[in-house]
């Protein structure tokens, strides 16, 4: 008797926690759609910030006075982009975004970052040894970039209960890659409010 009555106790909790269990939802959603969950950086705000200030960028007067005096399109390089948020942020997907922002206007062109530049290479080397000659690829035959763009995200947070304030702010600076000068200089700044109310 006491064993069925505590089989009955044992399928009734059973079947409590499993209608507690709660299954995750998963729906697909298109890649440019903002979702913000938490509030931290996000990919809305790679994008954004990648689009609108190279756009920026490239309606300063350093590129028209570039062409004009060489004539041609100047070759960047999207350089080091430093993390001093208090999160994790991939500075990666932002480096990539803005690259993508840059090749999608046609204004200039993009070259490698020096990591994937030492696998051409490697490339390159190995083709000298093993490809047919006619289709073996040259040395010295590389774009060397013009302008070298650099930044910096910071973050600051104000948080009071279950009440907190994010403020974000980009800067970026655009380097002529010979000389040192700084050619542009861009600032973009995200504030966000999160509740838990």
């Amino acid at each position: 008797m006491r064993n069925g009555i505590f089989m009955s106790v044992m399928a009734v909790c059973v079947l409590i926690l499993t209608a507690c269990q709660t299954v995750p939802v998963v729906q697909r959603v298109e890649p440019t759609e903002t979702i913000d969950l938490s509030g931290r950086w996000n990919d809305t705000d790679s994008r954004l910030v990648a689009e609108e200030m190279i756009s920026d960028s490239l309606d300063r007067p350093w590129l028209m006075a570039f062409v004009e005096r060489n004539g041609r399109k100047p070759a960047v390089i999207v350089g080091t982009i430093i993390n001093r948020t208090h999160e994790l942020i991939s500075t990666d997907t932002f480096i990539r975004d803005m690259e993508r922002a840059f090749i999608n206007d046609g204004s200039v062109r993009v070259v490698q970052s020096a990591e994937a530049r030492e696998d051409l290479r490697n490339e390159r080397a190995d083709q000298q040894q093993f490809a047919d000659p006619e289709t073996a690829k040259r040395w010295r035959r590389e774009l060397g970039a013009d302008f070298m763009l650099q930044g910096v995200i910071n973050s600051i947070v104000d948080s009071y209960e279950d009440q907190k304030v994010v403020y974000y702010q980009v800067d970026l600076e655009l380097t002529d890659i010979e000389t040192n000068e700084k050619v542009w200089l861009g600032t973009k700044k995200i504030k966000k409010y999160i509740s838990r109310y």
